[in-house]
This record gives structure tokens, C-alpha cells and sequence, in this order.
């Protein structure tokens, strides 16, 4: 990387540039501290890992860290900074006189980039966590503003939707609940068994949510909205078809799917009476004079 930059600065004609103070640690350097002899090297920050820091080490290998008074760097300064979680290109180009290059200029640039190659000598001893470390962290935030609104207008949604469900059932006919529960019970289901699923699906979803799994939360609130939105249209549907019932004239009477409890209550009081006559004498009916 410093000799990325020291390669950049010839490219713009810098002469006075100078590697800063730190590239003194990049080697593993022996130093002693309160009469102790310890080892430097230039890492990452303990605290954290997109900062660079002095480590201290035991040995002269700096492989084992040490701390000295509580702590595992040396409290240097570092004068320079990695950018880390943003792409670095590996060349930089520099608008240049042909007269100034020879032909090898361009070819050098592409082939023996100071940060490209370090890049690709290490590039097989980037273990999982190495890869770990230099990964940038992910939003941890949460649920945002517009997340917790949209949130709150599905939950609302759904509770609506579950509101009408149950008035609609308590208004439905005899016939439709016998058909629904002869439906549950082929698929091996008891009614019991689907309230404590539904019960059990909105116990995941709130979890999901308490725990900011955003994807699996949406995923699993919109398919529970579908199904109360798909029930619901289903009772509508079937509470507005009447039953076609063929009259004795050969008309089709459409009446509401109703017990018929009431059927004699109903009756037309312009409609006329037929009064059978169980006693007395029976009489032959008048038939008309045929001519």
C-alpha cells in the first residue's frame, strides 16, 4: 500500500514525497519498554478492525501478542490510514507526455502495480478469518422509520381482515359451516389444529421482528395477509349466492340459504287457502255443460 502511494507521487512529479513514520513498524522491530524487551509491529486496532494500530509483541516473530500496563499497543500514533470497506484500484493513471515514457511505461503499470501484486502474493493466505475481519459490518440498525410504519399498516391490515372473518362466521348458515368442517376434517385437521397454527405463525413473526430478521418477517406477514384477504373473500362470496329453488309453476324462486324454521311464517296472505274438508258427506264437483 505505501508503495502504491510512493509509485502514485512519482507518476505526479511529487520528488519530496516521504514513507511516513509508521512504515518503521512494518517489520517486526525490537524496542523495550520499562526495561522489558517487547517487539513491534505494525496490525490492526484491538478496538477496531478498520484502524491500524502499533501491537506489542513477546516475540521476535510477532506472533504472541503481550500487554504492558493493561494494554497490547504501544500508544504510537499512526500518521496514515487504510480505506477499508471501499474499493482501491490497483492503477492509477496519470496523464503523461509519449516523449517523457519509454514503451515498457504502460505495460510495467498493468503488470507490476506495487498494490496489485502484494494483493495477489497474499492472496491464498486470506483464511476465513481473515476474511472475516476485513468483511464491512452490516446495518444493524433495525427496523427505520418507513420500515415501522409499513409494519404497523400490514398488522393493522391483517387484525381488520381477522375482525370480519369472525363476523362473517358467526353469521354463516348451517349448511356452509357443516361443509367447511367436513373439508377440514378430510385434510386430517381438526379446527383446533388451525387456530394453533395461526396462533403459532404470529408468535414466529413477532419474534422474527423482535430479532430484526427484516426479510423473513416481510416474507411471512404479506403470506399471512394473503391468506386472511383469500378466507375473506371466500365468505363474502359464498354469504352472497342465494339458493335456486324451481317453483310448482316451473318458475325459478330465489330465496337466501336459511333454516326453514320460519317457512310458516312466511306464508302470502293473498295466496289462496285450501280448506280440506275431512267430515261430512263427500259431493261430486260441478263439471262445466259440454254442448
Amino acid at each position: 500500500y505505501l508503495e502504491q502511494a510512493a509509485d502514485n507521487a512519482a507518476d505526479a512529479g511529487q520528488d519530496d514525497y516521504a514513507y511516513p513514520a509508521m512504515a518503521d513498524y512494518l517489520d517486526c522491530t525490537a524496542t523495550q519498554i520499562n526495561g522489558v524487551d517487547y517487539y513491534l509491529q505494525l496490525g490492526c486496532n484491538g478496538d477496531d478492525t478498520s484502524l491500524l494500530a502499533v501491537n506489542i509483541y513477546s516475540d521476535a516473530q510477532c506472533t504472541e501478542h503481550s500487554v504492558v500496563d493493561g494494554y497490547d499497543d504501544a500508544g504510537i500514533e499512526v500518521d496514515f490510514a487504510v480505506s477499508f470497506g471501499k474499493c482501491t484500484p490497483c492503477v492509477i493513471w496519470m496523464d503523461k507526455n509519449d516523449d517523457e515514457i519509454d514503451d515498457q511505461y504502460y505495460v510495467n503499470k498493468q503488470t507490476n502495480a506495487p498494490l496489485c501484486s502484494a494483493m495477489w502474493m497474499y492472496k491464498e493466505e486470506c483464511d476465513g478469518k481473515c476474511q472475516l475481519t476485513g468483511k464491512a459490518s452490516t446495518d444493524t440498525d433495525g427496523w427505520n422509520k418507513a420500515d415501522k410504519v409499513l409494519l404497523s399498516i400490514l398488522s393493522l391490515f391483517g387484525f381488520g381482515m381477522l375482525i370480519a372473518i369472525i363476523k362473517k362466521r358467526q353469521n354463516m348458515s348451517n349448511k356452509d359451516a357443516l361443509l367447511e368442517q367436513a373439508a377440514i376434517s378430510a385434510a386430517g385437521l381438526q379446527q383446533s389444529h388451525i387456530l394453533g397454527i395461526f396462533a403459532l405463525l404470529i408468535l414466529v413473526i413477532t419474534m422474527f421482528a423482535l430479532l430484526k430478521l427484516k426479510k423473513i418477517t416481510w416474507a411471512l406477514l404479506l403470506m399471512l395477509n394473503i391468506f386472511l384477504f383469500s378466507y375473506l373473500m371466500k365468505l363474502t362470496v359464498d354469504g352472497s349466492v342465494k339458493e335456486t329453488v324451481i317453483g310448482p309453476d316451473g318458475k325459478i324462486v330465489e330465496k337466501e340459504d336459511s333454516d326453514d324454521e320460519d317457512d310458516d311464517d312466511d306464508e302470502d296472505p293473498t295466496s289462496p287457502t285450501i280448506t280440506i274438508n275431512t267430515a261430512g258427506k263427500y259431493e261430486n264437483p260441478e263439471l262445466p255443460q259440454v254442448s
